[in-house]
């Protein structure tokens, strides 16, 4: 179709630009109220017809500016997305217009969601059967599964219908898209879950200890491995593995790097890489090793071994 490259680009920045708004913690305009002599803070927001309140904190200077950037950030990047959406139907572009492969790719990963997911759930140690996650993934809860453990799984599905969303599935596997899979996976669990690690962490099992990450190095290292010239499969590994190394965000980054390495490969219509249940151990063993320096090889041959192409690539 006429303006193609033009509309790949929007699409693009209209999902980066869609990605840092979700990263927000707060969209809407903060105002304080008084109770029983002291002051608090909320969020005014309009939804439908309707203002709602939404209590923040108690109230301090460093938390109400915060808040004040956070809303002016908003206003814009939605004025920027609604610029992009304008452009789009200018172009006339349809939100139906996917590649053939990206919407087989969707398919095949829907069509084994349900293995998918409980794979990732044995790889991050949850204590579940297949059946248990079926339910969970069904219904939302399971009996004598901890709660955390449903929090998880169900935030595992939640990712993933996250990446494939149609708009999202054809936009590019950037850095605030691989943060906002990380807020998904965090959910319940961290307030921030989307930001870069700012506190040293040790990893389970190893003596490898990751050097705080940066923002700015992490967004031009994920650029940079975007813009290489190796294969799909090769490059979706190595932006998995770059991820589980600099344990880039506080927690989850082995769900987050599985999910983002996925989106990478479905957004170029290439297949799925599924660390199946029976392996993680094997897995976990490589993984160390490729950590500490020792055989930075044999994780990379697993997870090659890990590909699942399209039947009809």
């Amino acid at each position: 179709m006429e303006n193609l490259e033009r509309i790949k680009e929007m699409l693009n920045k209209r999902a980066e630009l869609q990605a840092r708004f979700n990263l927000l913690p707060y969209d809407g305009t903060p105002e304080i109220k008084e109770i029983s002599g002291k002051r608090y803070i909320y969020i005014r927001k309009r939804v439908l017809d309707k203002i709602t309140s939404t209590y923040v904190g108690e109230f301090s200077d460093a938390l109400y500016n915060q808040l004040l950037r956070n809303n002016i950030e908003s206003k814009t990047l939605k004025k920027e997305i609604r610029l992009i959406n304008k452009e789009l139907i200018n172009l006339g572009y349809v939100e139906n217009d996917i590649e053939s492969d990206v919407i087989l790719n969707i398919e095949f990963a829907k069509t084994n969601i349900k293995q998918i997911i409980y794979d990732q759930a044995v790889l991050e140690g949850v204590a579940t059967t297949f059946p248990d996650t079926e339910a969970i993934i069904d219904n939302g809860k399971v009996n004598n599964i901890k709660a955390e453990d449903v929090q998880k799984i169900l935030n595992l599905k939640h990712a993933w219908e996250f990446i494939l969303d149609r708009d999202v599935a054809t936009s590019k596997s950037d850095y605030y898209l691989a943060s906002y899979i990380a807020k998904i996976v965090n959910e319940g669990f961290y307030q921030n879950g989307g930001r870069v690690r700012s506190v040293p962490v040790a990893i389970g099992g190893s003596t490898y200890v990751p050097p705080i990450p940066f923002e700015i190095d992490v967004k031009e290292h994920i650029n940079n491995l975007l813009e290489n010239s190796i294969s799909k499969i090769e490059t979706a590994i190595e932006l998995c593995l770059y991820v589980m190394k600099n344990q880039i965000y506080n927690d989850g980054n082995k769900r987050t790097a599985v999910i983002y390495a996925n989106h990478y490969l479905i957004s170029n219509g290439q297949g799925l890489l599924v660390i199946k249940f029976n392996k993680v151990e094997e897995f976990k063993r490589k993984l160390v090793l490729y950590y500490e320096g020792k055989d930075l090889v044999s994780v990379k041959d697993f997870l090659v071994e890990c590909y699942l192409p399209l039947k009809n690539k």
